[in-house]
C-alpha cells in the first residue's frame, strides 16, 4: 500500500522507512514534522499516514497533524506512535476517529510482520490499540453502572482482543477455543452492549471496542 512517515527522529524515521520498503510496501515520502506531512498528503493520496504523537509543530504536533488529515482526507488511515502508552492520548484519538486508526508504541512495531500487520489492519476500517494498553485498560476497576460490569471474564477477554485490532482467528487462538465459540461470546457482547442488530458486524465490532474503551476514560 501506500504510506507517508512523519517522525522527527532521523534515526526512527530511516528505521520505518527501511521496514515498509522491506515489506514491499510504496513509500509516498518520509518528514520531520506534521505540517510537512499535511503538505505532503495534499498532493499525494496515502493508504495509511504513519505519525510520531510527540513531534513538530508543538508538544503533540502529531495529535494536530492527525485531525487535520482526517478532516480533509477521511478514508486515509492513521497509524499514531508513541514510546509510551498512555490513556490520554487514546482518548485525544478517539476524538480524531474511531475507524481506519491505531495507536501503537514504537518498540512494538519495529518488525516488518507486525507493522504489515497493524497497517493492514487500520487500511480495512479497524480501530488498533496497543495491547499493553487495552489489557490496562480492560484490567482497570470498574464501577457498577460501567455497561461492561455484565461482561463475562472470557468475554472481556475478547473485547480486549478485539480491541487491539484482532479478527475472531486471532482471538480464538490466542484464547485456545474455538472460532464458533468466538463467534457466540462476540454476539453476547453485542447483545449486552445494546448494539444494533441492523448493522453491519464490523461496525457493530467498532462500537463495542468504543464502548469498552469509553467506559475506562477515567482511568489513566
Amino acid at each position: 500500500m501506500r504510506v507517508a512517515v512523519a517522525e522527527d527522529g532521523a534515526l526512527f524515521r530511516e528505521g520505518l522507512v527501511m521496514l515498509l520498503q522491506a515489506a514491499g510496501h510504496e513509500l509516498v515520502g518520509a518528514v520531520p514534522d506534521g505540517d510537512a506531512l499535511v503538505a505532503l498528503l495534499a498532493t499525494e493520496p496515502v493508504d495509511v499516514a504513519i505519525l510520531d504523537i510527540r513531534m513538530p509543530p508543538g508538544p503533540d504536533g502529531g495529535l494536530t497533524a492527525a485531525a487535520l488529515l482526517r478532516a480533509s482526507h477521511p478514508g486515509t488511515g492513521l497509524l499514531l506512535l508513541s514510546h509510551y502508552a498512555e490513556t490520554h492520548y487514546l482518548m485525544r484519538i478517539l476524538e480524531i476517529g474511531s475507524e481506519r486508526i491505531g495507536y501503537r508504541l514504537k518498540e512494538r512495531i519495529a518488525g516488518v510482520k507486525v507493522l504489515s500487520d497493524t497497517l493492514q489492519r487500520i487500511a480495512d476500517g479497524e480501530i488498533v490499540i496497543e495491547p499493553a494498553l487495552a489489557k490496562r485498560l480492560v484490567e482497570a476497576p470498574r464501577q457498577a453502572d460501567d455497561p461492561l460490569s455484565a461482561l463475562t471474564e472470557r468475554e472481556a477477554d475478547v473485547l480486549r482482543l478485539m480491541a487491539e485490532g484482532r479478527s475472531n482467528g486471532g482471538i480464538a487462538g490466542e484464547l485456545f477455543v474455538s472460532g464458533k465459540a468466538v463467534e457466540k461470546h462476540i454476539a453476547s457482547i453485542f447483545t449486552k452492549l445494546d448494539l444494533p442488530g441492523d448493522a453491519a458486524v464490523h461496525h457493530r465490532r467498532v462500537l463495542a471496542v468504543l464502548a469498552y474503551l469509553r467506559s475506562r476514560r477515567v482511568e489513566g
